[in-house]
C-alpha cells in the first residue's frame, strides 16, 4: 500500500499561565518567566494535522476534508479555542505548555479521526516558536 498524506492548518486562541505546583515561586519564575506571569497570557494558535493513508479508490481521497473539518471543530476547536487551558481537565495534572497542548491535541484527534492514520500534530505558537508531536 502506498502511503498519501493530506495536511490542514486552523487556528484558534487561547490563554495559558505556565506554573507548576511542584516549583517554588521562585523556580517557577526562573523556569518560565514572563509566562508565568499571574493573569496569564494569550496566543494565536496555528494547529496542523497532517493524515496518512491509501487514497480511497472511489472518492480520489484520504480522508474527506469536510470530516476532517467538521472532527477538528468539535474535539479540538470547541475545546480550546477563546479558553485558558489552565482550567480544561487535561492540564488539571500538568503544565499547559505548548508541548503539552500539541499531545492533547493529537490524542484527542486520534481517537476522533473519520479516516487515515494521524501523523502529527504541529502547533505554532508564535512565528518562532513550534512544537510537532507524532504519536507512540
Amino acid at each position: 500500500m502506498a502511503t498519501a498524506y493530506f495536511g490542514r492548518r486552523y487556528t484558534l486562541s487561547a490563554s495559558h499561565r505556565l506554573h507548576a505546583d511542584s516549583l517554588s515561586n521562585e523556580e517557577n519564575r526562573a523556569t518560565y518567566g514572563k509566562c508565568n506571569n499571574p493573569h496569564g497570557h494569550g496566543h494565536n494558535y496555528v494547529v496542523e494535522v497532517l493524515v496518512g493513508g491509501e487514497v480511497d479508490g472511489e472518492t480520489g481521497m484520504v480522508v474527506n476534508m469536510a470530516s476532517l473539518d467538521a472532527t477538528v471543530q468539535t474535539a479540538v476547536l470547541d475545546r480550546f479555542d477563546h479558553t485558558n487551558l489552565n482550567f480544561d481537565p487535561l492540564f488539571v495534572n500538568q503544565v499547559p505548555t505548548t508541548e503539552n497542548l500539541t499531545k492533547a491535541v493529537f490524542d484527542v484527534l486520534k481517537e476522533a479521526l473519520p479516516a487515515g492514520k494521524l501523523e502529527y500534530v504541529r502547533v505554532e505558537e508564535t512565528e518562532n516558536n513550534f512544537f510537532q508531536y507524532q504519536g507512540q
